[in-house]
């Protein structure tokens, strides 16, 4: 049966990379946003078009991710998933569509997210730059999953 991945957690956790392989183990098919956005529309962040593009990007990626579930293909959303109730709603679409669902939470502390951060930045052929203030403000908006969350 196939399975409705989710990547949990910051900018610098090791969502990617981690999805990149489980991909590979699960053959599925990896859908990245920024992948997308850096395509599309460049580096635009911050600006005042990027949180919309990258919502609108999300939204077409949920549209083809649904369609390869219904085809028996597990699907890996490495969208971060920062808000719980996000995560209930992409948990109750996979009940819908009867397949499983499985979220990994990429549980770094916040040391190592500013370290990973300034490594990231230092690498600006391909990645947005981040300012530290910014993953500052989304460490403090992020809602870690719960331990039932994480095993229901």
């Amino acid at each position: 049966m196939a399975t409705l991945h989710l990547m949990v957690g910051l900018p610098c956790s090791g969502k990617t990379t981690a999805a990149k392989q489980l991909a590979v183990r699960e053959n599925a098919l990896l859908l990245t946003p920024d992948v997308w956005h850096l395509k599309l529309y460049g580096k635009d962040f911050p600006g005042p078009y990027h949180d919309k593009r990258h919502s609108d990007i999300e939204e077409i990626m949920w549209d083809v991710a649904k369609s390869v579930l219904l085809l028996g293909t597990s699907v890996i959303l490495d969208f971060g998933f920062w808000w719980q109730g996000e995560r209930a709603v992409f948990r109750q679409r996979a009940k819908e569509l009867n397949v499983n669902f499985q979220m990994h939470f990429m549980d770094v502390p916040k040391a190592e997210l500013f370290s990973r951060l300034e490594q990231r930045n230092s690498q600006t052929d391909y990645v947005w730059v981040i300012p530290p203030a910014f993953l500052e403000q989304w460490w403090e908006q992020f809602e870690r999953p719960t331990r039932q969350e994480l095993e229901a």
